[in-house]
């Protein structure tokens, strides 16, 4: 293997590479790259911020660029969400901006003229959700027969929204014979099974341990009042006068609520999710990027393809349904080598969530009480009571216990 994989590149993308100031692959990049070139199927695990589209998109301009452009669509990215294939087609423009190459995005929440008429001018690389990919099917204004690569981005969370059934229907439209492309920040048992059943002789490529969350970002944990979670939320954004704010809620009811009480507080507040349109997503993370926006308020469709550069502070407003997300939703900051602080706010009924995302990451998360807005132990005793009556008193003593200590649970 070279010791520097961008040199394997057609010479159009190393001047291109050059240009953007990329000089050194990372580990994700230089494992993939030569066997994506080699034509080879991959399951490419890296945590969130590594570099894993340019993994995939370097080798595949560069494969279109060898076989001469035809017009055809022969590349097709699978993306979970709007916000992520939005982020690939700027990727694929950024890298391919020096050749005849043309890409198109296509999902849903958005006019699908527009998508029409791009697909009629051709393009060999489209990236899409698999609802609206679908829906070009149908409709014949897509054709998938002379597909050479099919990748699956955010492999995970495509099976976590339920998309496997249009997956496998996407994917009796295209050539049996073909390469094949998972790459992903977790891989769960079903993601795993489905990868073998899809992919001829996979080359693995890990990079770290896989379903791990990046050294770069510091993790703490805030016991806290369910109902003051609010109140803390803004406190703490308040005296650390943080000007870029991701926060994390679990539905569409929650992120519009929590918006509006922080607007409230004083602190400018947008929520996004996924029954808001494409076009009022767009607005607000532009206005969050250029700082109009200082506290984005956003669902876990947001964890999937969102880039936001020098993002230094995730808050995890309520835990996620599903642990693998929380490696998602922290993986917005501490991107590229840069450290960032991921601050959960958990309440005593969002225990049993912790624990599952402290085995996910086989990692004990330190806990921090703030004076003031320590849990009420007296709460904490009705409730377990009624659960579980001695069990529920010994864990009110050890939690006094940890309180006299003022240490963080080790």
């Amino acid at each position: 293997m070279s010791d520097n994989a961008f040199t394997l590149l057609n010479e159009t993308l190393q001047s291109t590479l050059s240009a953007l100031g990329y000089a050194q692959p990372t580990d994700i990049q230089q494992q993939a790259i030569p066997k994506v070139l080699a034509g080879k199927d991959v399951m490419g695990a890296a945590q969130t911020g590594t570099g894993k589209t340019a993994a995939f998109t370097l080798p595949l301009i560069h494969q279109l660029l060898e076989k001469g452009v035809k017009g055809s669509t022969r590349v097709l990215v699978v993306t979970p969400t709007r916000e992520l294939a939005q982020q690939v087609l700027e990727k694929v423009a950024e890298y391919s901006q020096n050749t005849p190459l043309k890409c198109v995005a296509l999902y849903g929440g958005a006019n699908i003229n527009p998508q029409k008429n791009a697909l009629a001018k051709g393009a060999e690389i489209v990236v899409g959700t698999p609802g609206r990919l679908l829906d070009h099917l149908h409709i014949g204004t897509l054709n998938l027969g002379a597909l050479d690569t099919l990748v699956l981005d955010e492999a995970d969370r495509m099976l976590d929204m339920g998309f496997i059934s249009d997956i496998k229907r996407l994917m009796k439209k295209m050539p049996k014979e073909r390469q094949t492309l998972f790459f992903s920040a977790t891989y769960p048992k079903q993601v795993m099974d489905l990868a073998y059943r899809l992919l001829n002789a996979p080359v693995r490529i890990e990079i770290s341990t896989c379903n791990s969350t990046a050294d770069t970002v510091e993790q703490l944990v805030h016991p806290v009042d369910k109902k003051r979670k609010r109140e803390l939320l803004s406190y703490l954004i308040g005296s650390k006068n943080l000007q870029q704010v991701l926060v994390f809620a679990k539905t569409r009811q929650s992120t519009e609520a929590l918006a509006n009480e922080l607007k409230l507080d004083g602190l400018e507040a947008e929520a996004i999710h996924g029954e808001k349109t494409q076009g009022a997503r767009n607005r607000a993370l532009e206005g969050f990027k250029s700082g109009e926006v200082r506290v984005l308020v956003a669902t876990d469709v947001a964890a999937r393809g969102l880039d936001i550069p020098s993002l230094d502070y995730v808050f995890n407003y309520e835990l996620p349904h599903q642990p693998e997300d929380y490696i998602h939703r922290i993986g917005r900051t501490g991107r590229a080598g840069k450290s960032g602080k991921a601050i959960s706010l958990v309440s005593r009924e969002e225990e049993g969530m912790l624990v599952a995302i402290e085995t996910l990451i086989d990692q004990r998360l330190p806990q921090e009480w703030l004076e003031g807005y320590e849990p009420d132990l007296n709460a904490d005793k009705e409730h377990h009571e009624k659960r579980g009556g001695r069990g529920g008193e010994k864990r009110r003593l050890k939690r006094q216990l940890i309180k006299k200590s003022g240490k963080a649970r080790r």
